[in-house]
């Protein structure tokens, strides 16, 4: 399969301007099913007026946040922006929550770059309602690549609380799976085995950290 991937649509507007005619949403527009049960916006959630309007005079019990941190496709902000940014959407999730409630927010550390923007936004949450209770690590599928371009084996999720919301200790974990197909690489390996030995490289599975493969 031929790999076409798309320009970016701030570089192309004839590409933009193509696909803005299947846009449900506009900026400022707000999509509601026939029930009443779920809500989507097109807005701003640093912006109090945004957040408003979406939630209306409800107050929910659960939020996640997934922001983006200097991505090509949004506007670049230094570390000091970005964590400012991100105070004004957690007081108005803050505001927008049950007196008993849980935050999930899904933040990155760029190891190039001292590990930000996660240690600056955590200590800015120290200013806020919210309490933390859990710092949890995702482990990925797989953590391979080039020296350049390397896919972390792990994603950081942060876990506040307002109040006391309930926690059910009794909760079904996912199970470890038996089989992954994240390999790592390690070169120049010299090992005894089957017909003397052998050099060459050698593919590590996770978790286990067995050899899976070598290589004559």
């Amino acid at each position: 399969m031929q790999n076409n991937p798309l320009p970016r649509l701030d570089e192309v507007p004839q590409l933009r301007a193509a696909l803005e005619r299947h846009c449900r949403l506009r900026p400022g527009e707000i999509w509601e099913d026939t029930i009443g049960k779920h809500r989507v916006g097109c807005l701003d959630a640093s912006q109090w007026e945004d957040v408003q309007e979406l939630v209306r005079n409800d107050l929910a019990q659960l939020a996640l946040h997934d922001p983006p941190y200097n991505l090509v496709a949004f506007e670049k902000r230094s570390l000091g922006e970005f964590v400012d940014w991100c105070r004004h959407w957690v007081a108005n999730t803050e505001r927008v929550l049950a007196k008993d409630a849980s935050l999930y927010v899904w933040i990155g550390a760029d190891q190039s770059e001292g590990f930000q923007p996660l240690p600056d936004f955590m200590v800015m949450m120290r200013g806020t309602e919210f309490r933390p209770r859990s710092f949890i690590t995702m482990r990925n599928q797989r953590g391979y690549g080039t020296q350049k371009n390397w896919m972390a084996v792990r994603q950081e999720l942060l876990y506040y609380v307002k109040g006391s919301p309930t926690f059910s200790v009794e909760a079904e974990y996912t199970d470890i799976p038996k089989i992954l197909r994240g390999y790592y690489k390690v070169k120049g390996v010299r090992r005894e085995g089957r017909g003397g030995l052998r050099e060459g490289v050698s593919f590590y599975q996770a978790p286990m950290i067995q050899p899976e493969q070598m290589k004559k």
